[in-house]
């Protein structure tokens, strides 16, 4: 049976990255953190170590990256 989770006081420019984040990946921000909650659970219950290039990859997925100089471009012409 589903759950709903409630994240209170989160910070205005986290939730501002999620937001561009969850945009990027053409979801609501809700089915955004929903796939990074689900990224992180499956992370979690794999019983195998890493390799070096499967954190490298789920960085790039999960972590926080600098936007290209096209993204701030559409970002400064949208302004």
């Amino acid at each position: 049976m589903p759950v709903n989770l409630s994240i209170k006081n989160a910070p205005d420019d986290v939730v501002e990255r999620l937001r561009r984040r969850a945009a990027r990946n053409h979801r609501s921000l809700q089915g955004e953190l929903l796939s990074i909650l689900e990224d992180v659970a499956r992370i979690d219950a794999s019983p195998r170590s890493l390799t070096v290039d499967e954190i490298a990859a789920l960085a790039e997925q999960v972590g926080p990256r600098s936007p290209s100089s096209v993204e701030m471009i559409r970002e400064d012409r949208d302004r």
